[in-house]
């Protein structure tokens, strides 16, 4: 590893040692799971792993989250959330994820106490501060730690100590709720959050790890890593066929490419800075 990822890795280690105790925030993703690893290989059983599993969690996903976190023996708990139900969440404002943070981590820190744990934390990186991230005023509100991101650790660090560690998820593709899938003022309805996991997981396994279906009315907009664009023609009748029979008219291939937070640009500059008003 290169001596700055080593340095930051002892700042987190000493981060966290000074809490003596968390909840960790764990969806199972590249940052939630190493920041989980760290936190067990400092606290040992002061760690307890929380799940929120609900309609914008693919099932798959909750699957791997208790399959790591049984491997190392940690306490894990998994817990009911339901996102839209939240007053304000289903018409999916630019704020949206503002809303499901301050349930979660308002469950979370009465978990924390209940169990006399001090902290909540979550696996908010360095790169995040430079995103559109509503949830962080949610974290901020109610007193969450974010690791990771006080010790300065990027995305690509994160990847570097998690292949070093042994981490299956280092290069596991970056993952975001169902509900992103969604242009913002677009309802989300249980039913819609089932087609996209859906047309979803079909394509997956094909084998297709960086990808996302984002639900325009009557379309479908496929995004895919820009490196299995041309691969993906290949399976074009069997996407078409299996996308449709849910419910699209039509079936597209966003030559972009993927991209990680697309529907963020049809904000303004103010809609993205809400997180920190």
């Amino acid at each position: 590893m290169k001596e700055l990822t080593l340095s930051k890795l002892e700042s987190l280690k000493t981060i966290i040692k000074n809490t003596g105790g968390a909840v960790v925030a764990f969806s199972g993703g590249v940052d939630s799971t190493f920041l989980l690893k760290v936190a067990y290989d400092v606290l040992g059983d002061k760690v307890l792993a929380v799940t929120a599993n609900s309609e914008t969690y693919p099932k798959r996903e909750l699957e791997e989250a208790k399959a790591f976190a049984e491997s190392l023996g940690i306490r894990h708990i998994v817990i009911e959330t339901l996102e839209l139900e939240i007053a304000g969440f289903a018409d999916n404002p630019p704020d949206r994820c503002f809303y499901c943070k301050h349930e979660l981590f308002s469950k979370l820190t009465e978990i924390a106490k209940s169990n006399g744990i001090e902290y909540v934390f979550d696996g908010s990186n360095y790169d995040d501060r430079n995103d559109h991230r509503p949830g962080m005023r949610a974290a901020k509100e109610l007193g969450v730690v974010s690791p990771l991101k006080q010790a300065e650790m990027t995305k690509d660090d994160i990847r570097e100590v998690s292949k070093a560690f042994g981490l299956s998820t280092w290069n596991k593709p970056s993952f975001a709720c169902l509900s992103s899938r969604f242009p913002y003022g677009t309802k989300i309805t249980p039913e819609k959050l089932t087609v996209i996991g859906e047309a979803e997981d079909f394509i997956r396994d094909l084998g297709f790890k960086e990808l996302r279906v984002r639900h325009h009315d009557n379309i479908a907009r496929i995004e895919i890593g820009k490196a299995d664009l041309g691969k993906i023609i290949a399976y074009s009748d069997q996407i078409v066929e299996k996308v449709k029979s849910l419910g699209f008219l039509y079936v597209t291939l966003d030559l972009a490419g993927y991209k990680t937070g697309s529907m963020n640009y049809t904000l303004s500059e103010d809609e993205k800075s809400v997180e920190s008003k």
